[in-house]
């Protein structure tokens, strides 16, 4: 069969898996929609904990931002994988035993603030909108190369499979779902990764692939042969790092503490039964998230070779079918500017202009057809994307939805409201967030990766230092928190949009603030947040003495008795 047909077929069964679980498990209730009324096994949360987590980003765009920007993509790696760990060691557990269903809810409760908990509402809508933009691209990209539909339609159809199981199921729909997506996306990274690096290397292991000989005979390692091609085409050595230190340090920091404060990532861990199964469940996800997340270094190395292989000095009439399929995409471009036919990829350092614009989102999706594996398994790439975009859309929609109809409706605005009012209010937020989410995702602010970074760092901007000061000090208080979210996402939100959209034309080093990128801000925006909440909160009134109790007994080691009634 076509590769069309094999899609079809793969996206097809995937679909219809992820709509009948939704069905099977449609919410009731306000506590299975906000947090499938918190009776998930730890290693079945820990599994959907990993697709929620592992986005678009994780399995379209970071391998792709690896493949293109060498060892300097490594701070996505680092910082994304460090995040979770910081979530698990640090906060999880102790949000668990708070008992609260959603970030805002701990904010509102923590800081005893009406304008606390708004203020957060706030912050987790602007942050979960930026996040979904890059996941609904994602979805974007897939269906138009796959299905050979536009961009926009291909956003469209991602929107209605969206609104379907998340507005219909809530988290419990949601949850189990994803665990659906996690089979399909993880098996659809590993298939083409353990082929490609048998054909390269000989080793069914890409992880120990990506450090091995060629299969060749050359004797020579993967990645002295791939530097070799990089400097050859004047690009420079894969292994090498270009970036500042300070950037890459800030890019690192702000990835790995906005994991620990993106709010649709926080919410899973109340849908277990007890703060331990809140640890346990951790422990598995990040199990689960390690298998990706070794493998993408080798993905990326093996896409970037077979590609410098495939398309430098080629005639363009003789190009294989895969670069005119992604060509009629507009994520490949070519302009022969010398006009004699071939196509001369290269980098700065090359005295011959480049004239072949290859989208970074597109490596993984390519690598199979690039590598001329069986088109089954260019479908299962195909099938992999669609679940990592739609899984992580699907939670970043419900934190939406429980923001608007839980912590405003509920806990500020229409507090008489009844359950049945409040599920219906839930579920129309999240279909408005799903129709604003495809907008951004046909007009994206940027790449998946990128994109996604920037929502990591408005969250590590705002919600991080409000939670890490609000579970381990006492004395921090409302007007500091509050003080200290306003500042930080407010710096952190104009920077990016300042480079971005209003002088793209100045994103470059030489006109950046220290020389941090727009992507590595979001340090230096939870730096502020600090240095405004600390001093506020020690010059202002402490928290009264039954928060500062509160504070106490969640830090307590204690799982005690019970599991802890989660107030609605």
């Amino acid at each position: 069969m076509s590769v069309q047909a094999w899609t079809f077929v793969m996206v097809g069964l995937s679909f219809a898996i992820y709509i009948g679980v939704a069905i099977w498990s449609r919410a009731s209730s306000t506590g299975e929609f906000y947090i499938a009324g918190a009776g998930v096994p730890p290693v079945v949360n820990g599994m959907a904990t990993a697709a929620d987590w592992m986005s678009a980003a994780s399995f379209i765009s970071m391998a792709g931002l690896i493949s293109f920007m060498g060892r300097d993509g490594s701070v996505y790696l680092m910082g994304w994988t460090g995040g979770y760990v910081l979530l698990a060691l640090l906060l999880a557990p102790y949000l668990r035993k708070f008992g609260k269903y959603t970030v805002p809810d701990f904010v509102g409760d923590r800081y005893y603030s009406r304008t606390a908990r708004i203020v957060a509402v706030i912050c987790a809508i602007f942050v979960s909108f930026t996040y979904v933009a890059g996941q609904m691209r994602g979805v974007g990209i897939v269906f138009s190369r796959f299905l050979n539909v536009d961009i926009t339609l291909g956003v469209l159809i991602g929107m209605g499979i969206v609104f379907f199981y998340a507005v219909l199921g809530g988290m419990k729909g949601i949850t189990y779902t994803q665990v659906a997506q996690y089979c399909v996306l993880i098996f659809a990274f590993l298939v083409p990764a353990i082929f490609i690096s048998l054909l390269m290397t000989g080793n069914i292991i890409p992880q120990l692939g990506f450090g091995g000989v060629l299969a060749d005979g050359s004797g020579e390692f993967l990645l002295d042969r791939l530097n070799g091609l990089s400097q050859e085409l004047g690009f420079d050595a894969y292994t090498d790092g270009r970036k500042a230190t300070v950037d890459v340090f800030c890019i690192t920091a702000a990835l790995m503490v906005g994991t620990a404060g993106l709010p649709h990532v926080i919410v899973r861990f109340y849908t277990v039964p007890r703060v331990s199964a809140a640890r346990s469940s951790a422990g598995w996800a990040l199990f689960f998230i390690a298998i990706l997340y070794t493998t993408a270094p080798a993905v990326a190395a093996f896409a970037r070779t077979n590609l410098l292989n495939t398309v430098s000095d080629t005639k363009y009439t003789e190009v294989p079918g895969w670069f005119k399929n992604w060509e009629t995409t507009g994520l490949i471009k070519f302009d022969d500017k010398n006009g004699d036919g071939s196509i001369q990829y290269r980098g700065a350092h090359s005295d011959v202009a480049n004239e072949l614009t290859i989208d970074r989102d597109i490596m993984v999706l390519a690598n199979p057809e690039i590598a001329k594996l069986p088109n089954w398994v260019v479908g299962l790439v195909a099938a992999g994307g669609l679940a990592a975009a739609l899984s992580t859309a699907a939670g970043l929609l419900l934190v939406i939805s429980t923001s608007i109809a839980h912590d405003l409706l509920k806990r500020e605005l229409v507090q008489e409201i009844s359950e049945k009012g409040e599920l219906l209010a839930a579920r129309i937020a999240a279909g408005i967030a799903v129709c604003i989410a495809g907008y951004f995702g046909i007009n994206p602010p940027g790449f998946v990766g990128q994109v996604v970074a920037f929502a990591f760092g408005l969250a590590a901007a705002s919600f991080f230092p409000a939670i890490i000061m609000g579970i381990f000090w006492k004395r921090m208080n409302n007007i500091g928190a509050i003080s200290g979210m306003i500042v930080g996402i407010t710096f952190t939100a104009g920077y990016i949009i300042f480079f971005k959209f209003i002088s793209p034309e100045l994103n470059v080093p030489a006109h950046w603030l220290f020389g941090i990128s727009p992507e590595g801000i979001g340090t230096l925006g939870m730096v502020l947040n600090l240095l405004v909440s600390v001093p506020v909160s020690l010059l202002t009134a402490p928290p009264p003495a039954e928060v500062q109790e509160l504070v106490d007994n969640i830090r307590s080691p204690q799982d005690a008795g019970p599991p802890h009634e989660l107030s609605v």
